[in-house]
């Protein structure tokens, strides 16, 4: 059977778990969930929403998440490159998507719905892919409102399609019950709201000449038809920005005056930063990371990026690697084999600080060495070497290592 039969739907009415989704309460839960699919869409449109998804999302994705072991014996802690999930993970979840562009949609469905689904694919008993699922069209049935029973997941055509707990990965954000993780743009959208209504007002601004608006003062009397005669005209010649900044011919005496603008409008440029801020803080990004230009980019970002890793993207982090172990890894694996974020390249510090930590690692200056050679070459990216094993203080040969041993 082709990996593509194991795609929900692809089987069509050939299924025998297919079901008419107008006798399910997957479908009601479809329809329910109609404005929330909406309201994402129209969150997405909002810069600071998109910057926060993309920056958490593709920071995710590009960091290497690998199958690990600890050797039992020895302590000793290596990649473990004959693991089934070590390929999936690291390299192709599944036939189409590499494992950037799988984690960085997963994690998307994680902050724009506060969960995401992948049906989890078994060959002979081991995962042999990952297919995402889309969240808006999967709903959870529950043992008395406590524990997901099965997941319906429903196509376009109506029909329903039911999966086991064992093979489904579902990773959760936030929750207050047991099942489902809160969507940010539900419960923020007042805020993001907020955002969206301050953008079309200043659009419209722009649409209508980035002036709040123009009085045409006529020394005699107009008619109304002369009126919308004559405002049309001008509107047609001078509103919008791109006729901003043209020379305005009046004739019959008429003069122009620009009214002063109100403390509303002064207002849209100043909720701005405001509510660029308050979406950062929905989706915990500092505000420098949001690129807002009022913020100061001094030696303190070094400690403040530092700071979003450990507390913006380590519980994300968690999230993955444990929803990973109690999905797709048997009890007996647990402790000894494990998934890992490598989030060494988003805390390294500048190449001097690098040099310094290296150099105490290697033991110069006479502290006592606990990386070898290789271990520090790794560190920056090169390749072993033959001399590069054991322990070895700055200063001493092969020969003395037993001193320092």
């Amino acid at each position: 059977m082709g990996i593509l039969n194991w795609f929900p739907f692809s089987r069509g009415d050939k299924n025998p778990q297919a079901s008419t989704a107008l006798q399910s309460p997957a479908f009601y839960e479809f329809v329910r969930q109609g404005d929330v699919e909406d309201s994402v869409e129209a969150a997405l449109n909002n810069d600071a929403v998109l910057r926060a998804c993309d920056l958490i999302g593709g920071t995710i994705a590009m960091l290497p998440l690998t199958m690990m072991q600890r050797d039992e014996a020895t302590g000793e802690i290596r990649e473990a490159l004959d693991h089934p999930l070590y390929g999936l993970l690291r390299y192709q979840p599944n036939p189409w998507q590499t494992a950037h562009e799988f984690k960085q949609l997963m994690q998307g469905w994680l902050l724009l719905h506060g969960n995401a689904y992948a049906q989890i694919v078994r060959t002979l008993g081991r995962v042999s892919a990952l297919i995402p699922l889309d969240p808006m069209r999967v709903s959870i049935e529950t043992d008395g409102g406590l524990f997901p029973v099965r997941y319906q997941i429903l196509n376009t055509k109506s029909q329903s399609m039911i999966l086991e707990p064992r093979d489904v990965l579902h990773l959760r954000g936030f929750s207050v019950d047991t099942d489902k993780g809160v969507s940010r743009i539900k419960k923020a959208g007042e805020v993001i709201k907020t955002a969206r209504q301050q953008m079309e007002a200043a659009n419209s601004i722009y649409r209508n000449g980035v002036i709040s608006g123009v009085a045409l003062i006529h020394p005699g009397q107009l008619g109304a038809d002369a009126a919308a005669r004559l405002k049309a005209t001008f509107d047609a010649g001078y509103a919008g920005a791109g006729n901003a900044g043209k020379t305005i011919v009046l004739e019959e005496g008429m003069t122009r005056d620009f009214p002063p603008a109100t403390a509303q409008n002064a207002q849209i440029a100043e909720t701005r930063p405001q509510l660029t801020e308050a979406i950062g803080r929905i989706f915990g990004v500092p505000r420098p990371l949001m690129q807002m230009d009022d913020t100061s980019w001094g030696s303190g970002i070094e400690q403040l990026a530092m700071l979003f890793v450990r507390f913006g993207l380590a519980p994300w982090f968690s999230v993955w690697e444990q929803g990973i172990t109690r999905a797709l890894q048997p009890v007996s694996e647990r402790g000894v084999i494990y998934p890992d974020f490598d989030e060494r390249e988003l805390l390294r510090g500048t190449m001097k600080d690098q040099a310094e930590f290296l150099a105490k690692a290697l033991g110069a200056g006479g502290h006592r060495p606990w990386m070898e050679a290789n271990e520090a070459r790794d560190h920056v990216g090169l390749g072993q070497h033959p001399d590069g094993g054991g322990l070895i203080a700055a200063g001493e040969t092969r020969n003395d290592t037993s001193q320092t041993a």
